[in-house]
């Protein structure tokens, strides 16, 4: 589970705070946008927001499927200075050289649950309490204040017909807190932030969602999801059911020296625009959120090999035909690898040899874009049968009835599929 936890991890906090990790930064004055589960009656009055999240998924469990959902709670900081006999509510001060910032912070939340091989229903209720915390300041005050949560963890499992075995699995989780305001900040002190649900087995497997075997293929194409994605980590005996969409073994790139809250961005990047903060941007930043001040501080003590480190790395090597004249062609040109010729190469697809000019027609598959979707069924013609640095096939085609075609040939405007995407005709 450790490389499934690092993976959730990186879901839960994604776009905790961005860059330039400030609560001034517009970019940070609206949060919280993956895996929000509202309470139902604010989810119910056509918000936009739900307060129920579904994964399904094939298992072929042979011990109990141990269960722990994940999650944000809200914690709501308010900064205060003392005014006469009390204290007024301020966005920010410094005090004893020191700034503080009203913010809303966040608490990790988790619920354990095993399940064993019972095909009935499990209904596993659970409530959060809410608390207060004082902070005395030279000056005035931190309040830290959190409301309490209510929900359940639904669990069924149905076996599958037919001879091969299996079991559909069903995790919903709920958040049931008894919450009837119509506003979306107070609703939001009440929701569960980045909800997923981490799923393992002693013993048996989870399938594929993305790529099944033959035999569960049907079984996985009628799972539904909703809010949640399930995926395969670190093996088949674990799963995360993501509030982010992504691809069966996830990894944390080794060359990344900690969370930056946005995994859809390139590190090295966000480093070194972090370095060029002013004392002034990084002192806000500090004081913005405790995870915050971390980043600034792990990005100000970088070791110059590690930031070196991040611009890149190769994961290996294959050999290539040298040139006759490396002086006369460059590596990027076609011409420096003799083994390869677009227009002369074939692939096998189907027993049938596939190379410039056989007609074939498009099947795009489970990854295939918007775009290719739209052409499901149509015939082509390949132009051109290209490998990539990866050693990955990849047919240069052209849409047979389309008017342009024979323009987009001439500028080489090629779409382009895999072998296993089209059906030779």
């Amino acid at each position: 589970m450790d490389q499934a936890r690092a993976i959730a991890d990186a879901v839960l906090y994604e776009g905790y705070l961005l860059y330039p990790y400030r609560a001034s930064a517009a970019k940070n004055k609206v949060r919280w946008q993956w895996g929000v589960l509202m309470p139902p009656t604010f989810a119910a009055n056509d918000t936009g927001e739900r307060s129920m999240a579904q994964s399904q998924l094939i298992a072929e469990p042979r011990s109990p499927v141990h269960l722990r959902l994940r999650f944000l709670q809200l914690q709501a900081r308010c900064v205060e200075i003392e005014e006469g006999a009390g204290f007024r509510a301020v966005g920010s001060v410094v005090l004893d050289d020191v700034e503080y910032t009203t913010w809303d912070e966040a608490v990790e939340r988790e619920v354990d649950v095993e399940l064993d091989g019972d095909p009935a229903d499990h209904q596993i209720p659970f409530t959060v309490d809410g608390g207060q915390e004082l902070e005395p300041l030279s000056g005035g005050r931190v309040v830290r204040r959190r409301y309490p949560l209510q929900g359940a963890v639904v669990v069924r499992s149905k076996p599958l017909p037919g001879p091969f075995g299996g079991v559909q699995l069903t995790v919903q989780v709920k958040n049931t807190s008894p919450v009837t305001s119509s506003s979306w900040p107070d609703a939001l002190r009440h929701a569960f932030i980045a909800a997923h649900v981490l799923l393992s087995l002693d013993e048996g497997q989870f399938l594929s969602q993305v790529d099944p075997p033959e035999w569960a293929s049907l079984a996985t194409k009628e799972c539904v999801n909703d809010g949640m994605w399930p995926v395969l980590v670190g093996g088949s005996q674990s799963v995360l059911c993501s509030p982010i969409i992504l691809y069966d073994q996830p990894e944390i790139a080794p060359e990344s020296a900690g969370n930056l809250f946005d995994g859809t961005e390139i590190d090295e990047i966000l480093t070194l625009r972090t370095m060029t903060l002013t004392d002034a941007e990084k002192r806000e930043a500090r004081s913005t959120d405790p995870r915050a001040a971390e980043l600034i501080d792990r990005v100000d003590h970088l070791p110059a090999e590690l930031v070196e480190r991040l611009h890149g790395t190769i994961r290996y090597l294959h050999s290539v035909t040298p040139p006759e004249n490396p002086a006369e062609t460059p590596w990027w040109d076609p011409g420096a690898d003799a083994s390869v010729s677009p227009e002369a190469d074939s692939v096998l697809v189907a027993g049938v040899a596939v190379s410039k000019g056989s007609r074939v027609r498009l099947r795009p598959g489970k990854r295939a874009d918007a775009h290719d979707m739209f052409l499901a069924g149509r015939t082509a013609v390949v132009e051109a049968v290209f490998q990539d640095v990866d050693d990955t096939c990849h047919l240069a085609v052209t849409i047979e009835d389309d008017p342009g075609a024979e323009l987009y040939a001439y500028h080489g405007r090629f779409r382009y599929f895999a072998p296993d995407e089209v059906e030779p005709l």
